[in-house]
């Protein structure tokens, strides 16, 4: 006999918390506690264990896996999450399969995906539980389970898949630089749903547009499911702009700063965030030639359309006390509400926060002599309330500190910190970096791609046909007791 107390006093099933229930599993007994069981199977009153005529070796690793989640499972882990619905042991299977809480100072490369066909990576969608929808090759894409097993995998009718987001049901919205329109696919079913176009009737300059960006949905703990998607369209002659759609139509409700595209400062969007808490999209846009970078970043209002801060970079409104080291890209945090960028020369990081933004709203960082090479094809994500930064010599976080106050709330007297935090908002000494790769994480070439999903930061490099799959160690937090 089995007995298990997996998910003790957890919702989701019937009984009450600390009551054994008998279950003959094809011929094998296990004593699992009524509550942590599904509905079905906790509220037969007799005595006699109840009768399921199903494998009981799956039972016996799921069990296996929620005890010691660090072992390695008897079966795949799709099998046993496909089982453990049955038992109503799905959330507690699923906990006990997930990496422990991403640490960026101290996560490492855990295991790597690659697809069976055309495995170079063109996109990345993450979800908060963990799963992924990976675009590759000439238009393919493969779903992974929060265990990270390979759900799907099938061609869609574009021609290369350049951007991608993840909505509710396992739908996924695409979009393609050689492609137009904005395509939602049914990833678990692999079929076409539904198609969105930019068109204008008065206007004949607006057609066949493309879709570069799609906006980042909001965090699961705040999602409004009504919330629309955000999306940039640009024509062939550069008319650019960003489109908001009801996610329940998938019919265009509003444009969002239509731009000509004939300059820098009006060139598409290739960076959205939805800030839903503030009822504004960020939007970024950065080039690079003979001359280095330049680009601008702007916030505008959902609803009236309107820019409401902006700044460009090198020169124009709002610039930065940097001249001449503009960005090289740029993120948001979404929760703590922190706009971070890092500078391609200097290869410093710049932190602003978004309610005290002003012409020059900069707090800088320096990451010190390993990050002396600059920020030249840096790539910068923000998850979790950290800042992932790759850089030539490897992959930089930084995260942010609790504020050192003093019995009285106060904050603790450092030198500068005050007179920083009064008119930033933001106390640089309140963060800390750290380089998280080897020397041989670096050598399989500088990252291309980097997306946050669950306990997970999933990274792609040039010309590399895998995407890494980054964790912390479940050693990570241990105590010693010595």
């Amino acid at each position: 006999m089995e007995t298990s107390a997996a998910g003790a006093g957890r919702p989701g099933g019937g009984g009450k918390s600390g009551t054994a229930k008998q279950l003959n599993v094809g011929g094998k007994l296990f004593a699992l506690e009524a509550s942590s069981i599904s509905l079905s199977l906790s509220l037969d009153p007799s005595p006699t264990p109840t009768f399921v005529d199903r494998d009981p070796a799956l039972l016996s690793g799921i069990l296996s896996a929620i005890r010691a989640p660090s072992s390695p499972p008897a079966f795949s882990a799709r099998v046993l999450l496909d089982e453990a619905l049955f038992y109503g042991l799905h959330a507690q299977l699923l906990a006990a399969l997930s990496p422990p809480p991403l640490l960026g100072f101290s996560a490492s490369l855990a295991s790597t995906l690659s697809p069976a066909s055309e495995p170079f990576p063109t996109a990345l969608a993450a979800h908060h539980d963990g799963s992924l929808c990976l675009a590759h090759g000439a238009g393919q894409l493969t779903y992974y389970s929060p265990a990270l097993d390979r759900l799907t995998t099938f061609r869609t009718h574009l021609h290369r898949a350049t951007s991608i987001r993840l909505l509710p049901s396992s739908l996924a919205v695409v979009g393609s630089s050689s492609s137009p329109g904005l395509h939602v696919y049914d990833l678990l079913e692999g079929w076409h749903v539904a198609s969105v176009e930019w068109s204008d009737p008065t206007d004949l300059r607006v057609l066949k547009a493309k879709v570069i960006a799609i906006a980042a949905r909001p965090p699961a703990d705040a999602a409004d499911t009504n919330s629309p998607i955000l999306a940039t369209f640009e024509c062939p002659h550069r008319e650019n702009c960003i489109l908001a759609i009801d996610p329940v139509t998938l019919k265009p409700i509003q444009e969002i700063g239509r731009q000509s595209g004939s300059a820098a400062k009006s060139s598409s969007p290739d960076r959205l965030v939805h800030l839903q808490e503030l009822g504004l999209v960020f939007a970024s846009s950065v080039s690079s030639g003979a001359f280095g970078y330049s680009g601008y970043m702007r916030l505008w209002d959902i609803r009236s359309g309107n820019v409401v801060w902006e700044t460009s970079e090198p020169g124009g409104s709002g610039r930065s006390s940097r001249f001449g080291d503009p960005f090289s890209d740029a993120d948001v945090d979404v929760k703590q509400l922190m706009l971070y960028k890092v500078c391609s020369k200097s290869g410093d990081i710049g932190v602003a926060d978004l309610r005290r933004l002003d012409n020059d709203p900069w707090v800088y960082m320096s990451s010190g002599p390993k990050g002396s090479g600059g920020g030249h094809g840096s790539v910068l994500h923000c998850y979790k309330s950290q800042v992932f930064v790759s850089r030539k010599d490897g992959l930089e976080v930084w995260s942010r500190l609790e504020e050192q106050r003093d019995d009285t709330c106060n904050l603790s007297e450092q030198p500068g910190a005050k007179e920083t935090l009064d008119r930033k908002g933001i106390n640089e000494n309140s963060f800390r970096s750290s380089y998280v790769d080897t020397e041989e994480d670096s050598k399989r070439g500088m990252i291309e791609m980097m997306e946050g999903g669950g306990d997970r930061l999933f990274v792609t490099r040039e010309d590399t046909p895998v995407v890494e799959v980054w964790e912390s160690s479940r050693l990570a937090g241990a105590i010693s007791l010595a």
